[in-house]
């Protein structure tokens, strides 16, 4: 058995290392990663470090790698080792820049087993090669088991193994219970969790070039989210990043119920604003939602999803734009003063909302790019339940407020 479902992510707060993390066995047995500038002719070896994790779904065994003093720039390849069994060569690229960046975000995906998730993916890098990598925001699968886990690498097949994936926790990779209790695969694949945790939250952040990102784990109890708090706090403040992203699973302003997530708006939302922060990107509530906060300016508050679910949603006015009965994903790029927020249905490719923020010197201001591009609003209603209906007349009523045809 070669080793599979192997993903590249960021190793630590320093975007140019590399993390390679694998599955290989029942077992723990001698294992390593080579790696090559290919600029360069010597091969090295990296050690990886194992560990056993048992499911209900079976036995495993999974390996982490790390790869440091990589160079921007540079192009490199490698293969995982497991007992003398070698995976395929794969090529990255390591890509910082002081004044641009550029990447690719998605929100939920929970796709069907043999869903088409992964035609959208590689569709949507197709259409954008300049995006250096993908953020993630939580539940790309469907429950935390082992079927599931074989859908998310096929999703991820041929995209995961050269470009950083950065993913955060959503509510489906917890078991359920009275007491929220991670995967721990979730860990072992996502491996820069393994050492940036505080206490049991799963927290990370990274500088990629003018950007750095806050990674936060939304899904838990009221101690460990203050945890979170206290932590996003200081890394604020130490951040000297031109512009700054906070990533977290459920939506500081619900668009299903505007008493949901409430806990996670009062720890967060103030630091959000105080500290200078440029994009919040959340998931959960499977709907295109976006906000300019009041006054044309920061943050602005995205919520995405790239599932072939849809949620009954209201169309609160505090909110700029929607789009319901589609999938979709965001592209987002720095350069010098501006970042550029783009939207696209993930399915049709088609560009569905966009806008700028621009910071000189000390003002900040955001252009809404999007006010010409029509919202999209499909539903299709079971002519037997209550709720469905109601939200159809919602969504006719917000159609004739807006004039949508």
């Amino acid at each position: 058995m070669a080793p599979s479902r192997i993903l590249l992510t960021f190793a630590d707060s320093i975007g140019e290392n590399r993390q390679v993390s694998w599955q290989c066995d029942t077992v723990l047995l001698a294992s390593h990663l080579e790696f090559r500038d290919m600029q360069e002719p010597i091969v090295q070896s990296v050690t990886a470090k194992g560990e056993i994790y048992e499911s209900p779904g079976g036995k495993s065994a999974y390996y982490v790698a790390r790869l440091k003093g990589l160079r921007s720039g540079h192009h490199y390849c490698y293969r995982v080792c497991t007992d003398d069994r070698y995976s395929d060569w794969f090529e990255f690229s390591v890509t910082t820049s002081p004044d641009s960046s550029a990447f690719l975000y998605v929100g939920d995906i929970q796709d069907t087993i043999a869903g088409i998730a992964n035609q959208l993916l590689k569709k949507a890098f197709y259409q954008h090669p300049e995006a250096a990598f993908l953020v993630c925001g939580g539940d790309l699968i469907e429950r935390p088991l082992d079927c599931y886990w074989k859908e998310m690498f096929q999703s991820l097949d041929s995209i995961a193994q050269v470009m950083p994936i950065f993913t955060i926790t959503g509510n489906h990779d917890y078991w359920k219970g009275v007491v929220c209790q991670l995967d721990r695969r979730f860990t072992l694949v996502n491996s820069f969790y393994q050492e940036s945790q505080v206490g049991e939250n799963q927290v990370f952040t990274v500088r990629y070039g003018n950007i750095q990102f806050f990674a936060l784990d939304s899904n838990r109890e009221f101690w460990y989210l203050w945890q979170q708090r206290e932590w996003l706090k200081e890394r604020l403040a130490a951040s000297s990043a031109k512009w700054k992203i906070v990533v977290l699973h459920h939506p500081l302003y619900s668009v299903v119920r505007n008493t949901n997530n409430l806990i996670q708006r009062w720890l967060f939302n103030d630091l959000v604003c105080d500290a200078g922060v440029d994009l919040v990107l959340q998931g959960h509530e499977h709907a295109y939602a976006r906000m300019i906060t009041d006054g044309g300016t920061t943050p602005v508050y995205i919520v995405s999803h790239c599932s072939p679910k849809s949620y009954r949603i209201e169309f609160d006015e505090q909110f700029d734009k929607f789009g319901s009965g589609s999938r979709y994903y965001q592209k987002v790029c720095t350069h010098l003063d501006t970042m550029f927020v783009s939207a696209y249905d993930a399915v049709s490719g088609e560009l569905y909302d966009s806008l700028r923020i621009i910071k000189k010197g000390n003002s900040v201001e955001v252009k809404d790019d999007g006010t010409n591009i029509p919202e999209v609003i499909t539903f299709c209603p079971d002519p037997n339940s209550r709720k469905d209906r109601q939200f159809a007349e919602r969504i006719q009523e917000y159609k004739e407020r807006k004039g949508i045809k």
